[in-house]
């Protein structure tokens, strides 16, 4: 499973496992920025699989320079490029590690695309040749916000782009 942050894997691995699904970590999010925001969501995750018996792999590299790359000029398609990069890496770990499916925590948020995930998580799978396990987890968000605040967990009040932050504050200059 691709993980996003520690907070949005709380419903997904609950509900899987409980169906019998042997579930794993995978954390890989260029998109991050900046770099301290970053390492707040790898220690939350850490110390929450750490917390549940989690087998969590963490990506050695925090290519962010990639994801720039594959952004820049493209803003309006950035969502679907940032689901296809970090998609496509977790295709990828989960057909070398043997798994029978991968599937990603992005699913838990009702605020990502879900229609565009799935297309993006599918096309991965073939690409790869292992398939994408799409679920609408949207139904726990709630629950997982609930029990993420009561664990003191490090919650983000943004997907993890510097473009979906900046759309955060303008927002809140909006609404003044």
């Amino acid at each position: 499973m691709h993980i996003c942050c520690g907070p949005c894997a709380i419903y997904p691995v609950d509900a899987l496992r409980e169906r019998g699904f042997e579930t794993h970590g995978y954390f890989f999010n260029p998109n991050i920025h900046p770099c301290t925001e970053y390492e707040k969501r790898k220690k939350t995750l850490q110390d929450y699989a750490e917390r549940i018996a989690l087998p969590v792999v963490y990506a050695k590299e925090y290519p962010i320079e990639e994801y720039f790359r594959h952004v820049a000029f493209r803003e309006a398609e950035r969502c679907r490029l940032c689901y296809t990069i970090r998609l496509r890496q977790a295709a990828g770990i989960a057909r070398h590690g043997k798994f029978d499916c991968f599937t990603t925590t992005l699913l838990v948020s009702p605020y990502q695309k879900h229609e565009l995930i799935r297309e993006v998580g599918e096309a991965a799978g073939r690409e790869f040749n292992i398939p994408f396990h799409y679920e609408d987890f949207r139904t726990g968000f709630k629950e997982a916000t609930t029990r993420s605040k009561a664990m003191g967990m490090y919650r983000q009040q943004y997907c993890g782009c510097i473009f979906s932050e900046m759309e955060r504050y303008r927002r809140k200059d909006d609404e003044r």
